[in-house]
């Protein structure tokens, strides 16, 4: 935070995207929502938001092919997440933000959670509101069920919507290859059309390795080694079965990116990208040039790192 005796007008706000590891997927509850058993990992892909004084709230974005997809006003959740931040501290002023964005739009990688986070952090520091993280987690947890662990950071595991957080004993540093999809998917139609597997083809869950509550011991165990190797195996995603279904190319890719030499893939939470876990960093680059060659977009980035974070443009 700043120092008590310094006001800045200009603050800059660093959130990672994130990776599901395992992705367990409950029943329905009664506000529409499924229940989730998960385990996140922050990776080092990531959204900048700068926060500036004003009047006003206003929203810029850089970063992006195609800036429509977007928005630039409310639908936006650093907007909102400002705007609610505001309400609930009785700030009234505004802001204007700035998001530089790096992680892919509508890939199941939680951009757009990052923003949110991001713009919390940016605007309490900014408006030396003085809220706590607790508080900015239950202000975070009311704009979107990823927002809190992009407050946090690091390797966790999320029950309820995935926003109740209980950090991961885990060790090293894991290396990813992402093949990111220029056409990204809606999170809602990917759990719509899991629902429709789930209906129509016991098959898709024969191969469950548990409850979709529970998170197998093996995995914290894979975790503990620190060892891509032993973690790989565990990797796990009820989710992908919809999003499968909306775009079946998906199951290709994650195995040419095994015949590239990635040790095992999973789709990113509701996807399309594809997250490809390498034995190592010489592993990962040589991965990620094999399948550049192909045409594909694939990206290099490692975890577990750090949540949101104010970033010192003096240095």
């Amino acid at each position: 935070m700043s120092d008590a005796g310094s006001r800045r007008d200009r603050v800059h706000v660093r959130a990672p995207g994130k990776i599901n590891l395992f992705l367990g997927v409950g029943p329905i509850d009664g506000d529409g929502y499924h229940a989730l058993s998960t385990v996140f990992q922050a990776v080092s892909l990531y959204e900048d938001v700068i926060a500036t004084a004003a009047d006003d709230f206003s929203l810029t974005v850089s970063g992006v092919a195609d800036p429509s997809t977007v928005p630039l006003d409310d639908r936006n959740l650093a907007m909102r997440a400002a705007k609610v931040l505001a309400a609930a501290t009785g700030y009234d002023g505004g802001v204007h933000l700035e998001i530089r964005k790096s992680v892919p739009v509508a890939g199941g990688m939680g951009g757009g959670s990052a923003d949110a986070a991001a713009a919390l952090v940016a605007c309490n520091e900014l408006w030396r509101t003085g809220l706590g993280h607790d508080r900015l987690h239950e202000l975070g947890a009311r704009l979107g069920a990823d927002v809190p662990f992009a407050l946090t950071g690091g390797t966790a595991v999320g029950t309820g919507r995935g926003d109740v957080l209980t950090a991961a004993l885990a060790r090293g540093r894991y290396e990813w290859v992402l093949i990111t999809d220029e056409d990204g998917l809606s999170t809602p139609e990917v759990y719509r059309a899991y629902d429709v597997a789930r209906a129509e083809e016991d098959r898709v869950y024969a191969d469950s390795p548990l409850d979709p509550f529970d998170v197998p011991p093996s995995f914290f165990e894979a975790l503990l080694t620190g060892d891509a190797e032993a973690l790989a195996p565990c990797l796990s995603n009820q989710l992908e079965a919809g999003a499968f279904r909306l775009r079946p190319a998906l199951e290709g890719t994650i195995e040419r990116g095994v015949a590239a030499g990635a040790l095992a893939g999973i789709v990113s939470g509701s996807g399309p990208t594809i997250a490809l876990l390498c034995t190592d960093a010489v592993a990962a680059d040589r991965v990620a040039e094999r399948l550049r060659s192909t045409g594909r977009t694939a990206l290099r980035a490692h975890g577990p790192v750090r949540g949101a974070q104010v970033v010192d443009e003096g240095r």
